[in-house]
Parts: C-alpha cells; structure tokens; sequence
C-alpha cells in the first residue's frame, strides 16, 4: 500500500521544467469559483504583458479590483488550465449595447456586440492557447446572437494583431492602437452541438485535474503526519 501511495503522490506532486510542459489546451468557461485563481493569473502577468492586456501597467492593487468586480452573469470569461491546475489563459467577453462601441456601431444591425481581451502567461505560448480562446468566444458569441466581435489592442500587440489577422478581422490603426472586428455567421445545429461538446470535455479534464491536485494534497498532508 506504501509503495503504491508513494508513487501516486510522486506523479501527482511531479512539477515540469518551466516552459517545457506540453498540455492539451481545452477551453472552459468560468464561474465565480474560480475568481482567486483569475486574480493569481492577472497578478503573474509581467509588466510588459499588463500594458498589452490593460493599456496601461496596472498595480496590483487595481488588478485585485478589476478581478472583483468581473459580473460572470453579464459577461462570458474563459479560462484554460495546465497539468498543475493553474490558469495559464484567460478570454473575457464582454458584451455591450452597439452605441457603446462607435468603431463597429454601423457594422451590426443586432442590439449588442462583444469586446474581447485575452492574457496568456509566459510559460504557455506557442501552444495556440490565444487562439483556441478567440475561437471559443467567437462560437459563444454566434450562439448568442451576437454577429459582430470587437477587439481594441496596442498596434504593438503582436498576439492579438496575429490573431486578429488570422481570424480575418478587420483592422483600423490609428496612433498605435488599433481596432479590430470579425462579421460572424448566425448559430445553427452544428455551431450550438460544437460548443456543447467543447465545454463537456474541458469540463471533464478539470475535473481530473481538480481531483488530482485534492489527492496530491491529500497524500502531502498524509505523508507529514506519519513523519511526525
């Protein structure tokens, strides 16, 4: 029993060599247990990474405020999670009246439209983690009636210009900034039976990896207490 408990807690507890670790990115939405780990997520972003996310390089104090004040009944936030239950990308979708928007006001004839911003840590790029977000948040959108996604980043934005160009989005630069929207089909059986499933599975795999992560715990906190 020993020998089984050991190598269990051995894999469970197993940590990568920073920016080796390879993972299936699958797409979740998330809810309001999963706050602290958004707020751990925006406070591991580098400066540099908070200028292209926020515009500006925002301190901790007001990071822990946004991440308060997220409305997930209102907006649509998405999450991927790595080996070791740490949320390495995060898409936010938020929706608006079309008058709040004035760049994409003429492009819809529907009442509202959808900005969307995306982080992804260090660690995890190069995997498609950004894009897998977008796709995501472009299907939630079509689903919802909502035929136009809007993105407004820094002209310097490397990963959300190469997205945005490899979506097809329009794309308007003035003074180092730049807007960006996508026209988007109406919903049928397929796009609605798609995001179903993409959910079910990342649903699946959070679970394995929630219930790994209690058992690593579990054994760590057992293994304290047969060596006091």
């Amino acid at each position: 029993m020993n020998l089984i408990t050991n190598a269990f807690s051995r894999w469970t507890a197993r940590e990568p060599e920073k920016g080796t670790e390879k993972f299936p990115v699958r797409v979740k939405e998330l809810a309001e247990r999963d706050r602290r780990r958004l707020l751990n997520h925006f406070l591991a972003l580098p400066d540099s990474d908070r200028l292209l996310r926020f515009g500006s390089v925002l301190p901790d104090e007001l990071i822990t405020r946004y991440v308060q004040k997220l409305n997930f009944a209102r907006d649509s936030i998405f999450g991927v999670y790595d080996t070791n239950f740490r949320l390495v990308g995060v898409g936010h979708l938020a929706f608006a009246p079309r008058e709040a928007l004035p760049a994409v006001r003429d492009a819809t004839t529907k009442e509202r439209v959808a900005e969307f911003g995306v982080s992804v840590l260090p660690e995890a790029r190069g995997m498609g983690v950004g894009s897998r977000l977008f796709e995501r948040a472009a299907i939630h959108c079509r689903n919802a009636d909502v035929d136009t996604l809007y993105m407004h980043c820094l002209a310097s934005n490397r990963v959300m210009m190469h997205i945005a160009k490899k979506s097809g989005m329009k794309i308007e630069r003035s003074y180092g900034e730049a807007d960006a929207y996508l026209k988007l089909t109406p919903p049928d059986a397929a796009s609605v039976l798609q995001e179903a499933m993409q959910e079910q599975v990342a649903v699946f795999d959070y679970t394995l990896k929630a219930n790994a992560r209690a058992a690593s715990k579990w054994l760590a906190s057992l293994s304290k207490t047969h060596q006091r």
